[in-house]
C-alpha cells in the first residue's frame, strides 16, 4: 500500500472499522486504476504533440507553396487577357 492508501485507510478505520475501511480503500484503488487504464489510450504524450505540430507545419508549407503557384497562374491569365484586349 502506498502512503496515500495508508492515510486513507487510517482515516476510514476510525469511522468504519478495519474490514470496511480495507474494502473501501481497495475499491477506490481499483476504480482509480480502471479509470487510468481507460484514459491512458487517449492521453497525448509530448512526442504525439510534437508530431502533430510537425504535421501542421508541413501542411502550412504545402499550402503556401500551392497558393503561390495559383497566384502566379492567375497573374499570367490576367496579363494574357489584358494583352489580348489591348492588341485587338
Amino acid at each position: 500500500m502506498s502512503v496515500t492508501e495508508i492515510q486513507l485507510f487510517q482515516l476510514l478505520k476510525a469511522k468504519l472499522g478495519d474490514r470496511e475501511a480495507e474494502y473501501l480503500v481497495s475499491y477506490v484503488k481499483n476504480e482509480v486504476k480502471n479509470e487510468f487504464d481507460n484514459k491512458k489510450d487517449v492521453l497525448a504524450t509530448k512526442e504525439d504533440i510534437n508530431l502533430v505540430k510537425q504535421d501542421l507545419h508541413d501542411a502550412k508549407a504545402e499550402m503556401i507553396k500551392w497558393m503561390f503557384i495559383f497566384w502566379v497562374g492567375q497573374v499570367a491569365v490576367t496579363v494574357g487577357i489584358v494583352y489580348t484586349f489591348i492588341n485587338k
